[in-house]
């Protein structure tokens, strides 16, 4: 009895520090956290401590009428029956600078169904802009409430400058709930970017280059309608990282076009032999066989019509309709060999980008439109089901660097705020990753080599 008795300021003791020690954590997180996280912290308090009675005026219990084992084995005869137990989901809440995520347990008649039935409840009752749920795996949902908009919260990125691990994703930044959105790169053989004007559709690519140039996996070439000169324009400062590039001289536009064109023959003739496989995607980018990709930026520039009778425009129309159909080549045919072609115009409708290569394209981005017709040209017709998620109503400078874009998995369209990366940042990541810029040809030349071969094989022919 004595050994138990001073066995209790011990366990007592430890109980003490250990509260100590989690009130200390807790609060050096809180003072750690910027101002946002500070609320969420304080919101997601409330949201444990009410959730036992939110949970029953939404309707998220179940009683159980059958006793507990020990009801029953405490229960009389002769004594009145067991209380029904009420039972509540149990929730974990974790904090960030948007709001709260809920991970909460399902019960027999409340699932998925009903806490989405639930979620503008839910959203009142937390004080939030607005509420999601999700599937979390078998007998689990996330619930994601947000007190403040993402897409009206300028966010920046700063590259690291070092290689991504997953050279198939692309991160374009957050939705409208703070997930963040990744799109995948991997059999993707063309990406439209359309939206106004200083919409954000330059500094969205932007991003792109800056994450994959520390990666000698990846080899950019660009062709810019907006200038003549590598010096000039948002990718100046880009260029070192970028094996070729040109301006709005469509002769110049047409030779890189026809360059890359080459390439993908020569890869496609190869593959095989030097990879093993008929799909790059099947073993990934590597240094000597890296993902290709070719920036076309106001892609209208370079396939606009010329209509004229006299020898120069006879000439453009000619060049512009050749650009055309060597473009097409890479996105229709690029995709197994690894080529990627990004696609940029103020507007896709077909007079910018032609049908026959804009339609090809599996993923299609849209920054703010002024027309309906736009919007449609760049997201598709079903656009217009969904009037809320349109690019239209995105003309606001606050929705600045904002798409919408159709997410593979997902009813609709998913509205996403990509973050803005600083000139001074480009230049950093450029010149430090400058030293892996490589052309693809030289690439496929060195393999070809090593494989014991100065060529490339012929294609086979099968009667």
């Amino acid at each position: 009895m004595e050994a138990v008795m001073g066995c209790a300021p011990d366990a007592l003791l430890v109980a003490v520090v250990l509260a100590g020690v989690w009130l200390l954590v807790t609060v050096l997180r809180y003072v750690r956290a910027d101002r946002g996280t500070r609320v969420s912290m304080r919101q997601a308090v409330r949201v444990r401590w009410g959730w036992v009675r939110l949970a029953r005026m939404a309707g998220l219990t179940v009683t159980d009428k059958t006793p507990g084992l020990l009801a029953q084995i405490t229960a009389s005869k002769d004594g009145p029956a067991p209380t029904p137990r009420v039972l509540t989901p149990r929730i974990k809440v974790k904090p960030d600078r948007f709001g709260v995520i809920v991970r909460a347990r399902t019960l027999p008649q409340v699932g998925l169904e009903e806490y989405q039935k639930s979620a503008r409840f839910l959203a009142d009752a937390w004080r939030c802009t607005r509420v999601s749920v999700l599937p979390d795996g078998p007998g689990r949902v996330v619930i994601r409430g947000v007190r403040s908009d993402p897409l009206t919260t300028p966010t920046a990125h700063r590259p690291t400058g070092r290689p991504p691990t997953d050279l198939t994703c692309w991160e374009l930044g957050v939705d409208e709930y703070a997930a963040r959105v990744c799109v995948s790169l991997a059999n993707v053989p063309g990406v439209t970017v359309a939206g106004v004007p200083g919409a954000g559709k330059t500094s969205g690519v932007n991003k792109f280059v800056c994450d994959f140039a520390p990666s000698a996996s990846v080899q950019i070439a660009t062709a810019d309608g907006k200038v003549s000169r590598a010096s000039e324009g948002d990718y100046a400062d880009l260029v070192k990282r970028m094996f070729a590039f040109c301006g709005d001289d469509l002769d110049e536009a047409n030779a890189l076009f026809k360059r890359l064109v080459e390439l993908r023959k020569r890869r496609s003739a190869a593959i095989r032999d030097v990879l093993g496989v008929k799909n790059m995607w099947h073993v990934g980018p590597s240094p000597e066989w890296p993902l290709t990709v070719l920036i076309i930026d106001e892609a209208h520039t370079f396939f606009r019509e010329y209509k004229g009778s006299d020898a120069t425009t006879k000439r453009l129309a000619a060049l512009t309709a050749e650009n055309a159909r060597l473009v097409e080549d890479l996105v229709k045919k690029g995709r197994s060999v690894g080529i990627l072609v990004i696609l940029i115009s103020q507007k896709t409708t077909g007079d910018a980008i032609p049908t026959f290569i804009r339609d090809v394209c599996p993923v299609g981005l849209s920054f703010a439109q002024k027309t309906v017709e736009a919007a449609v040209a760049a997201l598709g017709e079903d656009i217009r089901n969904w009037p809320d998620a349109s690019p239209v109503t995105l003309q606001d400078p606050a929705y600045v660097g904002v798409a919408v874009m159709a997410m593979q998995g997902r009813p609709g369209y998913t509205r996403i705020r990509t973050p803005y990366v600083s000139d001074a940042d480009a230049a950093r990541v450029a010149e430090e990753t400058s030293q892996l810029t490589a052309d693809p040809d030289l690439c496929l030349d060195a393999l070809l080599r090593s494989t014991g071969r100065t060529t490339t094989p012929l294609p086979s022919l099968t009667k």
